[in-house]
């Protein structure tokens, strides 16, 4: 668990100003979260006064990925450096240096400065050019990384503020070789920090972050289906996240299949908007030896850094409810010309929301399956409530999820506590999408209703206060994993949970009448005001004007005349009526007129004949119009007869508006009712209150 960040830092400044009296024979050896992130934080003590709070994290990032990179190439940097050398005597073409120079590091990335950190303290009066220096050493992939945190631009403050020595000692006293601080614990604490950073800054903070034992439970779900094939010897598997963050879930879904399987291998894939969590990534891959050319940095929709690649497996917990209207040019231009033969094919869900376009964008990377059923994909992501249900029949997320259920995509959906990630307290879902179900899957979905598994944290992240224990994994793993239903899970049909969208319609039924009120209304009306407007200018518009009042001035003189308190029920008789009365007055209205002044005098009147078009046909009133949605699984004349014309008989359906939509309600599948408490019982707690309160006015008045 980790310890406490403190914004003072008091405690570990003075640990750390300790250890100021004589740099220490070798760096500091230890690999807990709680140690190296208080280290790490406690740098800040340096940094105060110079720095504003929320901009720590300009140093402190970057100086711990190079440290992290330095600590790395400390066993080979001897061979490094006198390989360079000969290379330079030899004249080797570029290409091949860089080749060699990487065999020679035996990782994927190099520095050929003869600098180090150890050296880079050994000379305090020119620390800011030997940093520097230090820095263009690194191999083109490393510079990259370190170009994203901008930190040369800060090598001139921190020196110009007399303090880059002293955080350059600082960072060199501690050892952050992988050996020393594992993978798993260095992602963690970079995540932490950046954490912190962001909350000092007051902004979004984790919005690319997933707590380790959810991803744990993610990967668990992946890859239980293949848990056979990958246990074979030599098996090499592909793994992508599009919204990749700091690469937790690349690291982790790595690290168990080593678990699982010490001769496989997995190779990730993964693009990052973000700059820093873009370096971050990328560092932990080179580190790793995953090659750092597969991390990508960008937006995945309107710079795919993937393009035309399938993957194995793909992860992914993208930003909740986050517009993407920077991209929407892209987005909308791939989805009217590519259609289905893009990524967007279905439907673009509502512009302040891009989470289903993140689902999209990995189906599209989904291994096809041959006929042999070999091949295809798996794929888990994590959503809030919003994919389940937002937008209604026709709606581009209604088509997104018609989409993968009638393509018998979706395997599963677990449900997840609340207060469980460090940015958000809501409830969470996890999406298993695969185009590869097992036979004893296909047409299924399985819900799966965790909310209750979880246990309270000792002191809360952030809005994290939930924690999934590994019981708790354990449990929704082998529940999905036997595909079983109970109490916390259940098995539906595909068509479970599409239904269809009818509109009905009654007729419409109007009353007319020449009163002087409705007269008055015709004013009103945009057909009839429209006669005393004109778009010409000067002489003759203002002629247009007046002949256009003198008509309205005649068809209302013409309607006075008219008896006003005859009522008419029938649309069709006062019509007749009224076109007798225009010709008696020499009045030639064209249609849209005439129908103004037909909607001034009227009146809804659930008494009056229901108004018919030409072909006899009941006209349907829209302001009467409702929608049902009937099950796919029900006749829609059976629902009708049952649910609707018992109350309005008159009523019909609108068959070319009928839509079909799909909606998840997972919370609705597990509500379980609970009674009301008793009356008496309530009424008991009211009056022992009250008697409370009484005893502590009269205490009071005493």
């Amino acid at each position: 668990m980790a310890k406490k960040l403190t914004d003072s830092g008091s405690n570990v400044g003075a640990d750390a100003g300790a250890r100021e009296s004589g740099p220490p024979p070798s760096a500091r050896s230890f690999g807990g979260f709680s140690e190296v992130t208080s280290f790490l934080w406690g740098v800040a003590d340096l940094l105060r006064g110079d720095y504003k709070q929320a901009d720590y994290g300009k140093v402190i990032l970057p100086l711990t990925v190079i440290r992290r990179l330095d600590c790395v190439l400390d066993k080979t940097k001897a061979k490094v450096l006198t390989k360079h050398a000969e290379l330079k005597l030899a004249k080797h073409p570029e290409g091949t240096v860089e080749k060699m120079l990487l065999r020679a590091s035996g990782v994927t990335f190099y520095n050929t400065s003869k600098l180090d950190f150890e050296k880079l303290k050994g000379d305090p009066n020119n620390i800011a050019a030997n940093l520097t220096s230090y820095i263009k050493g690194f191999s083109p992939n490393a510079r990259d990384v370190i170009d994203q945190f901008k930190f040369v631009e800060q090598i001139a403050k921190l020196d110009e503020s007399n303090v880059l020595f002293e955080v350059v000692k600082r960072f060199a006293g501690v050892d952050l070789h992988p050996d020393k601080v594992p993978n798993h614990v260095m992602g963690s604490i970079f995540e932490e920090l950046i954490r912190k950073f962001a909350e000092a800054s007051n902004e979004t903070a984790g919005e690319h972050f997933t707590p380790r034992e959810v991803i744990r439970l993610m990967v668990d779900l992946l890859f239980i289906e293949d848990d056979r094939a990958l246990r074979t010897k030599g098996i090499v598997r592909t793994l992508y996240d599009p919204a990749a963050g700091t690469g937790g879930m690349l690291s982790v879904a790595e690290e168990y299949l080593r678990e699982l399987n010490p001769d496989a291998e997995l190779k990730v894939y993964g693009q990052e908007l973000n700059s820093e969590s873009y370096a971050i990534c990328k560092s932990d891959m080179m580190i790793k030896g995953q090659d750092p050319e597969h991390i990508v940095r960008g937006n995945s929709f309107s710079e795919d850094g993937h393009s035309g690649k399938t993957f194995d497996y793909m992860l992914s917990n993208p930003p909740f409810g986050v517009e993407w209207k920077k991209v929407q040019a892209a987005i909308e231009k791939e989805h009217e010309e590519q259609g289905f033969a893009g990524r967007f094919g279905p439907g673009l869900p509502r512009i302040n929301d891009g989470s289903l376009l993140f689902l999209m964008h990995m189906i599209a990377k989904m291994k096809p399956v041959n006929a042999k059923g070999e091949g295809g994909s798996r794929l888990a992501i994590v959503f809030n409530g919003s994919p389940l249900f937002t937008g209604d029949a026709g709606s581009g997320e209604s088509e997104i999820r018609k989409w993968v259920i009638e393509n018998d995509w979706l395997e599963a959906i677990v449900a997840m506590p609340d207060q469980l990630f460090y940015n958000t307290g809501i409830s969470t879902y996890l999406w298993i999408v695969t185009n590869r179900k097992p036979k004893h899957r296909k047409g299924k979905v399985q819900l799966i209703n965790g909310v209750e598994l979880f246990q309270k944290m000792r002191k809360s992240l952030g809005n994290k206060r939930n924690e999934l224990s590994k019981a708790h994994i354990e449990t929704i793993a082998t529940i999905y994993g036997e595909g079983s239903s109970g109490e916390i899970a259940k098995i539906f049909d595909n068509q479970d949970f599409g239904f269809r969208r009818i509109t009905v319609e009654r007729p419409l039924r109007l009353n007319f009448q020449a009163s002087a009120e409705r007269i008055e209304r015709l004013s009103e009306e945009s057909g009839f005001a429209a006669l005393a407007k004109s778009k010409k200018k000067g002489a003759a518009g203002e002629r247009e004007v007046e002949e256009g009042r003198e008509l309205q001035q005649q068809i209302l003189a013409a309607l006075r005349t008219m008896k006003a308190s005859q009522l008419f029920k029938n649309r069709d008789s006062f019509e007749k009526a009224l076109r007798e009365l225009f010709k008696k007055a020499k009045l030639d209205l064209g249609a849209p007129l005439f129908k103004a002044i037909m909607t001034a005098l009227s009146e809804r009147d659930e008494t009056a004949d229901v108004c018919t078009d030409s072909k006899g046909r009941p006209e349907p009133d829209a302001e009467l119009r409702d929608n049902e949605n009937v099950p796919l699984k029900e006749d829609i004349q059976t629902y009708f007869a049952r649910e609707v014309l018992p109350h309005v008989p008159d009523a019909w359906i609108d068959e070319t508006k009928t839509k079909i939509g799909y909606e998840i309600p997972v919370t609705r599948h597990f509500y379980k009712y609970k009674a009301l408490r008793p009356l008496e019982e309530i009424e008991g707690e009211i009056r022992a209150l009250e008697q409370e309160i009484q005893g502590m006015l009269g205490e009071v008045l005493a």
